[in-house]
């Protein structure tokens, strides 16, 4: 078996770009091989800054010969009355490149077998590597140079090798040969022989072509620096993932500031590390800031010197602003920034970003009531959730809204619970992250969250596949996950119309964003669940109470007796409407009614739905017994509408657990 290898060298790629390019190389080296029935073992694509490879191993040296029938014309066609070819019989032999005698007839049709011999595996990676690249696609690709073909960055050399030969193709302007180049401060043209040797020769050129070894390398190296100080990190997966991506060879370099910076909120100091700096914050082991820092370098050598004072006059000059902007913010407390929110648009429409706060203020009001949760901490941080949003420091690191808020509230001695609350009100922050954990940031978020979801749809902005305005998904997700994870007893579909009356404007929007919660409720769940279980119980309103929902899924998902599948389906088939009377004893004929209606008062739901759902199974022979021995349309008006009503009152024991024409 053979192995094959593809570099792109290029300018340096935006990091972001880099993941997509490897998956996308992946799979379409995949397809390639597949749909050209060309067996190999794996796929493996790497990638750094300057670089994009695809090694591919056990590859077949060709594609396998093929035989194959093709099916041609009526036999009264391709042969004359004397059993020689006509025109067109000759034809289909030509076209197939056999001759007379290796046609046959079968069920009066002309046939040829033919022998297609397959193609080599080196001319199919001629033909199809530059194709597959071309078709990579990204953000912000252009034309460099002369060039007609888009691509995200210029490209300087590509290597490509099939086991000890050259496979000689063209990516864009480049030829490719079987040389390499090491990192920008180290050997460049390196021959490559073959590509098991790749990997290794990159390396002594100071170039961990493989992501996952890089991305070990990273968490090693500053492990040990860390270790040294007697200090942590805590680094999250989008930034190592960064930082992976920006290097070829990491290199780890301990850094610090000035112990005064401290002074200021953990957060911002971090935010400034991380998000805009990517250093990794070094931490003490009861999780307090230290005034130190890692950064990781694309560097050859052990003069940290310049790099050290080049990475603090950055950190400096960031945290310098933080502290002037933290002094000037806290000379007042964070109540007087609340009245600034009038000058803020919260969208158009629907009033500023105070007029928000004060409906988060009456919507905490009501859910705190309905959860009966009385604490005056709940209507305080539904007062100052917002008002950071005026702060400098806010404008400076949008992405700290609430952290700010919660720090500033305690400069101001509001009480922990209120500064908790502030800070939790927004999570989770994404799809992964924890939600709140307090009363004050559960009621509050979910009120903010569902006032911009509701503001969202009345001003006709609903979601769409491509976009997703103020993050009303997340929005939806963020109340889901909180209701469930803290088994919150929350009628939604109660606050969605309480939310709805106190926006500005009107719009008959309520049952498309129950929809959408459902939806997203489907979604969220869709990876523990089976796909027609989750929505046979939302035939059922899961909005009324979530946390309800989700007890029906569990139960369900167990499995439910087919009989009882079968029956509550002839049921509901048979109710097509709804104009169904009382049921009246007196009128049952057969002794099977009696039983039915004697069992269907038996089935009561205790709040226990995998007991209920046994009691339902247990009346199974009796409803079964009832559709043998009675025909339920009776030409007498009075005993039809009566065993309807009998159905119907079965059917009301079944729509409490789900519905069962989903199932």
């Amino acid at each position: 078996m053979s192995k094959y290898l593809l570099e792109v060298g290029v300018e340096e790629l935006p990091y972001k770009f880099i993941p997509m390019a490897i998956s996308q190389l992946e799979t379409g080296f995949e397809t390639f091989l597949n749909n050209s029935n060309v067996k190999f073992d794996k796929v493996n694509v790497m990638a750094t800054p300057r670089r994009l490879a695809v090694i591919v191993e056990g590859l077949a040296s060709s594609q396998p010969d093929v035989e194959k029938v093709v099916k041609g014309p009526v036999s009264t066609v391709a042969y004359d009355e004397n059993k020689n070819l006509t025109k067109a019989g000759e034809g289909f032999a030509k076209k197939n490149g056999v001759s007379a005698d290796d046609l046959y007839v079968e069920d009066n049709y002309v046939y040829a077998k033919i022998s297609i011999k397959g193609k080599n595996t080196k001319d199919l990676l001629q033909e199809n590597v530059p194709v597959i690249f071309s078709k990579l696609q990204g953000p912000h690709f252009m034309r460099w140079g002369n060039n007609d073909v888009k691509f995200s960055r210029p490209i300087r050399w590509v290597l490509s090798i099939l086991d000890n030969e050259e496979v000689k193709i063209r990516i864009i302007d480049k030829d490719s040969s079987n040389l390499t180049n090491g990192h920008r401060f180290s050997k460049q043209n390196i021959v490559i022989n073959n590509p098991d040797e790749y990997v290794d020769k990159l390396r002594d050129a100071y170039v961990i072509v493989n992501q996952d070894e890089r991305k070990q390398r990273i968490l090693d190296i500053t492990k040990k620096e860390a270790d040294k100080l007697n200090a942590v990190t805590k680094i999250s997966d989008d930034l190592l993932d960064e930082v992976t991506f920006i290097c070829e060879y990491p290199v780890a370099v301990v850094c610090n500031f000035d112990e005064e910076y401290l002074s200021i909120p953990q957060e911002v100091a971090v935010t400034v590390m991380e998000t805009h700096q990517r250093y990794f914050a070094l931490y003490q082991k009861d999780g307090k800031l230290t005034n130190k820092f890692i950064t990781i370098t694309n560097y050859i050598g052990n003069e940290f010197e310049n790099i050290k004072a080049g990475n603090l006059r950055v950190i400096k000059a960031r945290l310098d602003d933080a502290v002037f902007f933290f002094k000037e913010d806290t000379k007042k407390p964070l109540e007087a920034y609340v009245e600034n929110l009038k000058g803020m648009t919260f969208q158009k429409g629907m009033g500023s970003v105070y007029d928000k706060t004060q409906r988060i203020i009456k919507l905490s009001e009501k859910i705190s009531s309905d959860m009966g949760i009385l604490k005056t901490s709940i209507k305080r941080t539904a007062e100052l959730c917002k008002a950071d949003l005026a702060t400098n420091l806010v404008f400076e690191f949008t992405e700290l809204q609430g952290f700010i808020g919660a720090d500033y509230a305690r400069v101001s001695g509001e009480e922990e619970a209120v500064c908790e609350g502030i800070k939790e009100h927004y999570f989770p922050l994404n799809a992964d992250s924890e939600t709140a954990k307090t009363p004050e940031g559960q009621i509050v978020g979910i009120a903010d969250k569902i006032d911009t979801i509701c503001a969202v749809f009345v001003s006709g902005k609903k979601p769409t596949g491509s976009s997703d305005p103020l993050g009303v998904r997340r929005a939806a997700l963020g109340i889901i996950k909180t209701i469930l994870e803290h088994n919150l007893k929350l009628d939604l579909t109660k606050l969605i119309d309480e939310t709805l009356e106190l926006l500005p404007l009107k719009a008959d929007v309520k049952q498309d964003i129950e929809e959408f919660f459902v939806q997203r409720l489907i979604i969220f769940l869709n990876n523990d669940y089976s796909k027609n279980v989750l929505e046979s119980c939302a035939g059922v309103n899961p909005c009324k109470d979530l946390c309800d929902y989700l007890e029906r899924v569990k139960v369900i998902s167990k499995g439910v007796d087919e009989k009882l599948i079968e029956n509550a389906n002839r049921v509901l088939r048979i109710l097509k409407e709804d104009k169904i009377e009382q049921v009246n004893e007196s009128l049952f004929i057969e002794p099977a009614e009696k039983d039915l209606y004697k069992a269907v008062q038996g089935v009561k739901f205790s709040g226990d739905y995998k007991k209920y759902l046994e009691e339902l199974t247990s009346v199974n022979p009796v409803v079964t017994k009832f559709f043998d021995d009675v025909l339920v349309m009776d030409k007498d008006e009075k005993i039809k509408n009566n065993r309807l009503a009998l159905l119907n009152s079965l059917k009301n024991k079944y729509i409490i657990l789900t519905d069962f024409s989903k199932l």
